[in-house]
């Protein structure tokens, strides 16, 4: 996205490539204003808006009125540090609508086979048959057939009469994403793309010796849980449900007797995820409701309320390991991110439940600007919308609109073949 670069304050400066990342949660909404460093995957912060979010829930926008209020705010934050106008953004998605599946395309009567071939084949991929109130989100290619020699990955060159290319074609709800297209849209902007958040956090917290040997990452927003699963470079397996930080939120605000707003506080504050990770208890005073006195409550007590809640989410994130059938390929283990991940004994506890090593993930490469506020778990999704944005690693197989709110396809030959050359690089030595 070309955006006047003001940050200098001198009139008449260059153009800059600026990269706009908006992240629509349940408990935030954030746009973070980015352009690329100097090296590859580096990134110069120029600017961050950062509200609470009134208008999702679950990961499901559900009132667009608030929402709208809430990216126009963010927006102007973001501006104001920035120096910039902001005109575009690219939009993280999730939700529990999200669905993933495989597909396989197939062409025949080749002869040598080119990068239009396996465009044109895995254009093929994209005729699978999906519900009429559902639209493809990203098609990512996992590996091609050429006439009946499996798992080859850079089929250009090959002499063949058949090819076939296996794909994740990964879907969501089609009034969702009109639903985002109106919100922003109603704000002022213009959606660049729209881009499946734990595809976004896995560029910004993931390196890629660990999408090398295998790696499943974990972010646990407000509304949803997001997993990711690469094996050999490349994003084998997707998964969102709908049990995360909010959840935790709910039961101390229940467990506690107080407002909401407070639970959120005394999380975050005095939280721990694992009782043994809690080495010297301490008292703490909660609110009392209605003009009652206030309360004693012990990080002992505290833990017992939280902790119930983040085994279950390791415990769900586990079976959708499991069903993946990838938990075996898992040499760099668990990588878990997303603003819970920031709760105290959170990398002892899922060590325990997943049996592996774990790691917590922040966003890293961020120079100048406000970097050291954005090197945080809760910034994973915006860091990886805008390095999504300028390292343009994307299929451009994903779902655009023009100016009448009518659906088109990019097909934009360049960078789909760059794309495929970073796969291709990727998984070479598998």
């Amino acid at each position: 996205m070309m955006l006047k670069d003001n940050i200098s304050g001198k009139k008449g400066a260059e153009q800059q490539n600026v990269v706009v990342g908006l992240d629509i949660g349940t408990s935030k909404i954030c746009a973070l204003v980015a352009a690329p460093g100097e090296y590859q995957g580096q990134l110069n912060i120029l600017g961050l808006g950062i509200t609470e979010s009134k208008g999702v829930a679950r990961g499901f926008i559900n009132n667009i009125e608030n929402t709208v209020k809430s990216i126009e705010e963010v927006i102007r934050q973001a501006e104001q540090q920035s120096g910039v106008k902001i005109e575009e953004v690219i939009v993280g998605i999730a939700g529990d609508h999200v669905e993933s599946e495989e597909a396989r395309g197939i062409i025949g009567n080749i002869g040598e086979i080119t990068e239009t071939d396996v465009l044109r084949v895995i254009e093929e991929t994209r005729k699978i048959r999906i519900p009429a109130d559902r639209k493809i989100l990203h098609v990512i290619p996992q590996e091609f057939i050429v006439d009946g020699q499996e798992k080859i990955y850079d089929p250009v060159g090959f002499s063949a009469v058949r090819m076939e290319a296996l794909a994740n074609i990964i879907t969501c709800k089609s009034s969702y994403i009109d639903t985002i297209y109106r919100c922003v849209e109603r704000a002022g902007l213009r959606v660049k793309e729209v881009v499946l958040e734990p595809i976004a956090s896995s560029v910004a917290v993931l390196e890629e010796d660990e999408k090398e040997v295998g790696a499943a990452l974990i972010d646990i927003g407000g509304g949803t849980t997001d997993i990711a699963i690469f094996e050999k470079g490349i994003l084998r397996f997707t998964s969102i449900f709908a049990i995360a930080g909010k959840k935790v939120t709910d039961d101390i605000q229940k467990g506690l007797g107080i407002l909401v707003r407070d639970a959120e506080k005394i999380k975050k504050e005095y939280g721990y995820t694992y009782l043994s990770s809690l080495n010297r208890d301490e008292i703490f005073m909660i609110p009392g409701i209605g003009g009652r006195n206030p309360k004693e409550i012990s990080k002992n007590l505290l833990c017992q309320v939280i902790q119930p809640r983040m085994e279950e989410i390791f415990e769900f994130a586990l079976s959708e390991i499991e069903r993946s059938g990838l938990r075996t390929s898992l040499g760099a283990g668990v990588v878990i991110t997303g603003g819970c991940s920031l709760l105290r004994g959170t990398e002892e506890l899922a060590t325990e439940v997943f049996g592996t090593q774990i790691k917590i993930g922040v966003p890293s490469n961020l120079i100048y600007g406000l970097a050291p506020e954005v090197e945080n778990p809760m910034y994973s999704t915006a860091v990886g919308l805008v390095l999504y944005g300028i390292e343009n690693q994307k299929n451009n197989y994903n779902i655009s609109k023009n100016g009448n709110g009518r659906d088109k396809k990019k097909h934009n030959t360049k960078s789909i073949s760059r794309f495929f050359k970073k796969v291709q690089e990727a998984i070479s030595n598998l």
